[in-house]
């Protein structure tokens, strides 16, 4: 079955999810550098503001990263839910019933990629509805594929050391919990 948005939902642009734990706080959308300045440059031209953290560093020494790999836009609700791109307010509805992306045609890789989940073995997101609904996509994921395999190998080092940034962002009762900063993976 091919691959298709269920009606009336926009789930993977609205819930944002605590990875790899809760003390790292919510994670936003992958952004790779050379995405960075073309999503403040879209923010711009559509009046919006957007908060871009670090998400992976790497280093060869272990003092801090050396360099910044992948970025991540955070959502503009206080617990990091809600891709700024996503058009609540318009009142307009996508194809398939949900809100509209206002940058679908210029989205980063991460959303092409979707619902692909960047595990080993490469599996589909278990909270989209339509794997939900139908188990699986059997066809029509070649160009998802693809943005995969173009993030897997732009975040390819050989750095001994991998940071992950911790947001601090999430739900009220989760603030105990979370950290803020970098923090060697282990």
């Amino acid at each position: 079955m091919d691959f298709n948005c269920v009606q009336d939902c926009s789930q993977c642009c609205i819930e944002r999810e605590y990875y790899p734990s809760k003390k790292f706080g919510k994670i936003g959308v992958l952004i790779l550098p050379e995405e960075k300045e073309k999503i403040h440059a879209l923010a711009k031209a559509h009046n919006l503001n957007v908060t871009i953290l670090p998400r992976i560093g790497i280093s060869y020494e272990s003092d801090e990263p050396a360099e910044v790999i992948a970025y991540q836009m955070m959502g503009i609700e206080e617990n990091g839910n809600t891709c700024p791109f996503l058009d609540t307010k318009s009142g307009k509805k996508s194809p398939h019933g949900g809100f509209p992306c206002m940058i679908y045609e210029q989205r980063p890789l991460a959303c092409r990629a979707y619902p692909l989940s960047d595990t080993e073995p490469i599996k589909l997101d278990s909270k989209c509805k339509f794997c939900q609904n139908h188990g699986n996509a059997s066809s029509n994921l070649a160009n998802e594929t693809e943005s995969l395999i173009k993030i897997k190998i732009k975040m390819s080092t050989d750095a001994p050391i991998i940071w992950r940034y911790a947001t601090g962002i999430g739900e009220v009762e989760d603030k105990p919990v979370m950290q803020k900063g970098w923090i060697i993976e282990s």
